[in-house]
């Protein structure tokens, strides 16, 4: 099912003659609506599978190190850089994994990623030198599990609406609970078979989320438009037309699980500036799916309650092959909207025509491109796991008109290579994917700068607990019994504190920010603290206090973005953010092995880590004050600009 994006100098041409139904002046907007349910809890399923095994492998590997170190006769700094590349590729290869995830799809990908880590790890059993395993262990299996990782956090929020902030919460629950299992696990491998061993088994592990990839299965797009009545409807007529609209919702199961089509013109200029450093424009500069329908000469009326309520009131009703007529009086009736800004619309109707899967197979004009709406990185809520009532486009707007507003048209240079059927080395959805995600000009922003290195600092202080406080309670006769349950301990306190998290975010009056910076700050003060006495439920305090603020950073990191940032730059910033916290990634545990190497003693690693960790927090603390005022400048230069003699002129 082709659709189609109208450009500057090109309008775009009607389908087939055979399709009456059609006009070449009707708007289309095309997007994937979640299902919230069915199928997406097994998604929900295999997200977590894959979580458990991803993050218990990279959060566990601090158990393989020692036995690496004594083999090779290697240092500390010479022995941490293989867990904290894995660590730090896992997270800076995040925007290229999300671009392929937005022209592949999330099924290939995760296959991909699997056969990629897999190979990694189990070439790592062969391993002569540290080295070796820097590029086998660290950069191979740490490109494979970041492709395993994106597409199993995105595809969630792909898959559920309603229900997003408890299947993501639970999908990410999967990282706690595969710290806890897999930590005195992978020890217990490395004590009786050896790490050579224990990196076969990991391997294995990978390989399995192969079979969780195949359950991430695309969703079939939901096409949305609006036709002109040219002719006057009656009130007797207006009445049959509502009567037969009933009919039709009450046939009609509450489910997704067919696709939408339309009529495939729309009039419309894109906002495409000519190219950037990727030689295509980010997402942000093509124009909405709403805006399509804002621009459409057959809605005149183009409010965001207006444009989204046709479909929106059988938003969960769609499942046969039909033609629902509504009229817009109707619809204004349903929505509570007001007389007056509805009446432009009176004497038009709204058409959604429901194609069965047979069809929308036979459809062969369109079936070329039927893919590029469900892409992905074109929706700006890609990355925002938490409860879709925390934003205003949701709260303000039926469903279906939500996601209008959030999903971004296709380019026509999609359309020409789809139509090509050409392979490129970058295609436009690739490039698009990562113009939006690498957006350099967020870096004029300094509340995103803020952000950004927050996020570098937190994870620069994350990674070294988990790989050195084993090995601290080893060195300070802490008995081996409790040893290798305290990283597990990390692991069960993220799980309670994401599931807190997630009520916590679900209270408006309850600044995320406020939640983020009180946690960091006292995981900070507890890892520096943490020297103080090695009791062996001291230690386990600490290990879950530091839990609980690593899950609160994790949690609430989107909303805190679309707080200060607003959601249209909610994926821009997420692409930067990765780059910053693999970053920091990649320099925290080196930076404690080598001061290790130094003093010989863990302390002041952890004192270190603590010290970066609790910095990420206070320069946060001022951000509220900081994120008004860039606000309040960036409205009085738009007034000032709005005011100038040049733009009066140039409005009359």
């Amino acid at each position: 099912m082709k659709q189609r994006v109208a450009t500057d100098e090109r309008p775009f041409k009607t389908g087939s003659t055979d399709d009456s139904r059609t006009s070449e002046e009707e708007p289309e907007a095309a997007l994937v609506v979640p299902p919230d349910g069915g199928w997406g809890w097994v998604v929900m399923i295999s997200s977590f599978c894959c979580n458990f095994l991803v993050d218990g492998v990279i959060l566990s590997c601090g158990a393989l190190m020692p036995a690496i170190k004594k083999e090779f006769n290697a240092t500390e700094g010479q022995v941490a850089p293989i867990n904290s590349l894995l660590a730090g590729f896992y997270l800076l290869l995040g925007p290229i994994a999300s671009a392929l995830a937005n022209k592949y799809g999330f099924r290939a990908v995760t296959i991909l990623g699997s056969c990629i880590a897999a190979f990694g790890f189990g070439i790592s059993y062969y391993a002569g030198s540290p080295e070796y395993l820097y590029v086998t262990y660290g950069i191979i299996g740490g490109f494979g599990v970041c492709l395993i990782f994106m597409p199993a956090v995105l595809t969630v929020g792909f898959y559920f609406e309603r229900w997003r902030a408890l299947a993501t919460g639970v999908a990410l629950c999967g990282s706690g609970v595969g710290v806890f299992v897999m930590s005195p696990f992978t020890s217990n491998i490395v004590e009786k078979f050896g790490w050579r061993y224990a990196v076969l088994v990991q391997a294995g592990m990978m390989l399995a989320c192969i079979l969780f990839g195949l359950t991430f299965r695309p969703i079939e797009p939901v096409h949305v438009v609006a036709e002109e009545e040219t002719t006057p409807v009656d009130d007797e007529e207006r009445s049959k037309i509502a009567a037969e609209k009933l009919r039709n919702m009450m046939k009609l199961q509450d489910r997704l699980d067919t696709g939408i089509t339309m009529p495939a013109d729309m009039k419309f200029q894109t906002k495409a500036t000519p190219h950037t450093w990727m030689g295509v424009s980010n997402n942000t500069r093509y124009p909405t799916a709403e805006e399509v329908f804002r621009r459409s000469s057959t809605v005149i009326n183009a409010q965001q309650r207006r444009s989204s309520a046709t479909a929106g009131t059988i938003k969960s009703n769609l499942t046969k092959p039909h033609y629902a007529t509504v009229s817009e009086k109707d619809e204004q009736e349903e929505t509570n909207t007001t007389p007056e800004a509805t009446e432009p619309l009176i004497g038009r109707k709204s058409v959604v025509r429901v194609m069965s899967r047979t069809d929308f197979a036979q459809n062969r004009r369109r079936s070329s491109t039927a893919d590029l709406i469900a892409r992905p990185l074109y929706r700006e809520d890609i990355f925002f796991g938490a409860s879709l009532k925390r934003l205003p486009e949701y709260t303000s707007r039926t469903s279906i008109g939500y996601h209008l507003a959030v999903t971004h048209v296709p380019s026509p240079e999609d359309e020409k290579e789809a139509e090509k059927g050409r392979c490129r080395i970058c295609p436009v959805a690739v490039r698009r994917a990562l113009a939006t995600l690498l957006d350099v000009s967020l870096f004029k922003s300094l509340t995103f700068l803020i952000l950004a290195l927050s996020g570098f600092f937190t994870m620069t202080g994350f990674f070294v607990p988990f790989v050195y406080v084993q090995d601290r309670a080893k060195a300070n006769h802490v008995p081996q019994q409790h040893i290798e349950w305290l990283v597990s301990s990390i692991g069960m306190a993220n799980i309670v504190g994401r599931l807190v998290c997630g009520v916590v975010s679900s209270m408006p009056k309850v600044s995320p920010m406020w939640v983020t910076n009180i946690a960091l700050t006292m995981g900070g003060l507890a890892t520096m603290l943490s020297n103080c006495c090695f009791e062996t439920y001291f230690q386990y305090g600490y290990c879950v206090l530091f839990g609980l603020s690593v899950a609160c950073f994790a949690a609430l990191r989107s909303i805190v973005v679309v707080e200060y940032l607003g959601l249209e730059r909610l994926t821009n910033c997420f692409g930067l953010f990765l780059l910053f916290q693999g970053l920091g990634a990649l320099i925290g545990a080196p930076i404690a092995g080598m001061l290790f190497d130094v003093t010989q003693s863990y302390a002041v690693s952890f004192y270190v880590s603590g010290g970066f960790i609790l910095l990420s927090a206070l320069m946060c603390y001022p951000i509220n004050w900081i994120s008004n005022w860039e606000k309040a400048r960036a409205a009085a230069k738009e007034k000032a600009k709005n005011t100038s003699p040049e733009t009066i002129i140039n409005k009359v």
